[in-house]
């Protein structure tokens, strides 16, 4: 096979090997999201499936599957899907789009990993903002319980899928 024919499949989200694979991560996220969602939405929330948010820095497929697979979760078992699932379903696009941008040139992947964490706590900003709206908690305290659970759900998810990715290459 010759370089510009792994360049090609490399970058096409249409073969059958990307969909499928962005429809296992996807059914992925939506499983453990169902797994532990007592404790998935809401103002203090433990989302777990937040660890496949990882994936990002290894292909731009996954950003697609994690995307979908929050849109499905939303929709399925938010007690504000008519906010969450827009409003959580773009929040993600985006801070996906930004872990791939700012981690895509890094050569270490501890280091990618830490980033990856940092800007996806971060961003649960959104997340806050949108629980401000619709059910009138205080901003700084909604903030502070959504990013410790991501906090603690990339932490452990960090784990997880560091040493997953070390026996599965997500990069193809």
């Amino acid at each position: 096979m010759n370089q510009t024919t792994v360049y090609r499949e490399e970058e096409s989200l249409t073969s059958v090997q990307s969909l499928t694979k962005i429809g296992l991560v996807t059914a992925l996220y939506v499983a453990v999201t169902f797994i532990f969602s007592a404790i998935s939405f809401g103002a203090f929330q433990l989302r777990l499936s937040e660890m496949f948010n990882y994936l990002a820095i290894f292909h731009k497929r996954y950003i697609v599957a994690v995307f979908l697979g929050v849109v499905i979760s939303n929709f399925l078992w938010s007690p504000m899907k008519f906010i969450d699932v827009p409003v959580g379903g773009l929040a993600t696009l985006l801070t996906l789009i930004v872990v791939r941008t700012v981690t895509n040139r890094m050569k270490n992947l501890k280091a990618k990993f830490v980033v990856t964490a940092i800007i996806v706590v971060i961003s649960m900003f959104t997340i806050a903002i949108q629980l401000v709206i619709v059910g009138g908690y205080p901003f700084w305290l909604t903030y502070l319980g959504i990013a410790m659970g991501e906090l603690v759900a990339m932490t452990i998810g960090g784990f997880i899928m560091y040493y997953v990715s070390r026996k599965i290459d997500f990069t193809k």
